[in-house]
């Protein structure tokens, strides 16, 4: 008996993806639920599981294809392979399911679909439930969107598996949930199974009753406190467990880190403790408002505060007179717009200067990775935008062999999935250089932070008339600062000063981008 395998339900307004890795060949024995592929989307990246055991007998669609929803992937050969891994797969398919929905369970009255976590990109473990957008009773339609969650990096929406009604909701607004957690449970049938206890949830997503783990099995804490103690700096045996079966959960961390600051070592000082809020009158207090930080916003304070504290940030700084390019850009943006299609600005010329510059001096361009230097033989460019989310960075890949107009058309689009909150993990991954724009709040000057692991960071400021000495004369001229942030421990002041230098020469005569000067 053969059983396919087909592309899941990918999400509202998505019909097709890219077959981006096949972690299975054709012949490989393979488990219930254990990963064959992944696809990529343009808003997030989908594993595939495998719907049952056997031997993985043909691939239909190889790595690199695009496919809809629904299409075939792969076939599978049911059989005896793949037995041993069986009943472990299938004591995880009981609470893990691919993204968007679990296989039915048969109820009085109807079909019970879990619905699950969608895979959340690369790196990321956990998620925040922001909205739920249906309450329990409610019917939905198949693909009709039902929640949404925050992650460290993007939003991400969850769509019904089927149609049905919603049952139960297993994740209230505000909880943290795994990868592959389950959020919720659709009833397809024409009966609605009871709505079950809230307790339920709170086993599952906030701290799960203690047991003993029993002899000879494996315990797997949870992501969000491995990274905890990792941060915190303690170990396993520092921390008491008081998750099902002895797991570690992010609370218990917590306790033990304060409790860690509360008795510190003898021979070693206390930890400087947070400045205590200032007291509050009561008047005051009436007229305030706590808003819990966004899981982004809480990303954007730790890496900025983690980049000053591990490179070392010196800041140089320059002018450039931006009379050429403001005549340039007059001159040709109306044939510019007609021909290509996207309106010409001024971030394609200062993408084409860096670019100019980083192949002169390597190092703005390279990162460290413990005592090595990685020199990168190309340029992906992070620029910096700002939306009503926070700044994110998404990244312009090989910007060093495109054209003006395809890096236009690439700034315009990434800006846009960026003010949509569209951008996926991978869009904002990679980046070898960064370019921030706070010109456009009206910025004169200022010190961008790196951005890691990079070593350097442009930021453009607004464009204002002054008065210049040219050629011993006073001339009004429209001028910009630029601000190059470095690290130090890679880049030399020299090299920073001549990056600097270049792009002002490259702005200041863009002929010298087409001869190479």
């Amino acid at each position: 008996m053969t059983t396919e395998v087909r592309v899941p339900t990918l999400g509202e307004s998505v019909t097709e993806a890219t077959v981006a890795t096949w972690f299975k060949k054709p012949g490989d024995d393979v488990a219930v639920d254990e990963m064959l592929c992944e696809l990529e989307t343009d808003k997030v990246t989908v594993e595939v599981p495998s719907p049952t055991a056997g031997k993985l007998v043909d691939i239909v669609a190889a790595e690199g294809e695009t496919v809809g929803v629904d299409a075939l992937l792969a076939n599978i050969a049911a059989g005896d392979a793949g037995s041993e891994a069986a009943p472990k797969a299938k004591e995880a398919s009981e609470d893990t399911a691919p993204s968007g929905g679990a296989p039915g369970r048969a109820d009085a009255g109807g079909t019970s679909i879990d619905v699950m976590v969608p895979t959340l990109g690369e790196s990321v473990s956990e998620a925040t439930v922001s909205t739920w957008f249906k309450k329990v009773g409610d019917s939905v339609a198949q693909d009709e969107m039902l929640c949404e969650l925050e992650t460290d990096k993007v939003s991400v929406e969850v769509p019904a598996p089927a149609a049905g009604t919603l049952t139960e909701i297993l994740a209230a607004e505000g909880a943290t949930v795994q990868a592959n957690g389950k959020l919720a449970v659709l009833s397809s049938g024409e009966g609605v199974a009871a709505p079950a206890a809230p307790a339920k949830a709170e086993e599952n997503y906030t701290t799960p009753p203690a047991g003993d783990a029993g002899p000879g099995r494996d315990i797997e804490d949870a992501p969000s406190a491995k990274k905890a103690m990792a941060e915190a700096g303690l170990s396993r045996d520092q921390v008491q467990a008081s998750g099902r079966d002895g797991r570690v959960m992010k609370e218990d961390v917590a306790k033990a880190a304060a409790a860690a600051a509360a008795t510190p070592a003898p021979s070693a000082p206390a930890p400087a403790a947070q400045a205590p809020r200032a007291p509050v009158s009561a008047e005051d207090a009436s007229r305030e408002e706590r808003v819990k930080m966004t899981r982004l916003r809480q990303t954007i304070a730790r890496r900025l505060k983690e980049a000053q504290n591990t490179a070392a940030i010196l800041t140089t700084y320059n002018e450039v007179d931006m009379t050429a390019v403001m005549e340039l850009r007059n001159e040709y943006k109306d044939l510019f717009l007609k021909k290509h299609g996207v309106k010409l600005g001024f971030m394609s010329f200062f993408t084409k200067a860096c670019c100019h510059a980083l192949r002169e001096v390597p190092e703005v361009n390279a990162e460290i990775d413990g005592t090595d230097i990685v020199y990168k033989n190309f340029v992906h460019m992070g620029i910096a935008a700002g939306t009503p989310q926070g700044l994110v960075v998404p990244v312009i890949r090989d910007t060093d062999s495109m054209s003006f107009a395809e890096i236009e058309k690439a700034i315009a689009e990434k800006g846009k999935r960026a003010r949509d909150g569209k951008l996926s993990m991978a869009e904002m991954q990679g980046g070898t250089f960064t370019i921030s724009n706070g010109g456009v709040y009206g910025s004169l000057m200022s010190s961008p932070i790196l951005n890691p692991p990079q070593s350097g960071i442009l930021g453009m400021h607004k464009i204002q008339d002054r008065p210049m000495v040219i050629n011993g004369e006073i001339k009004i001229r429209p001028m910009m600062y630029l601000a190059l942030s470095y690290d130090h421990r890679i880049v030399d002041g020299k090299g920073a000063v001549t990056f600097l230098v270049r792009v002002k020469e490259a702005l200041e005569d863009p002929r010298r981008l087409l001869m190479d000067l």
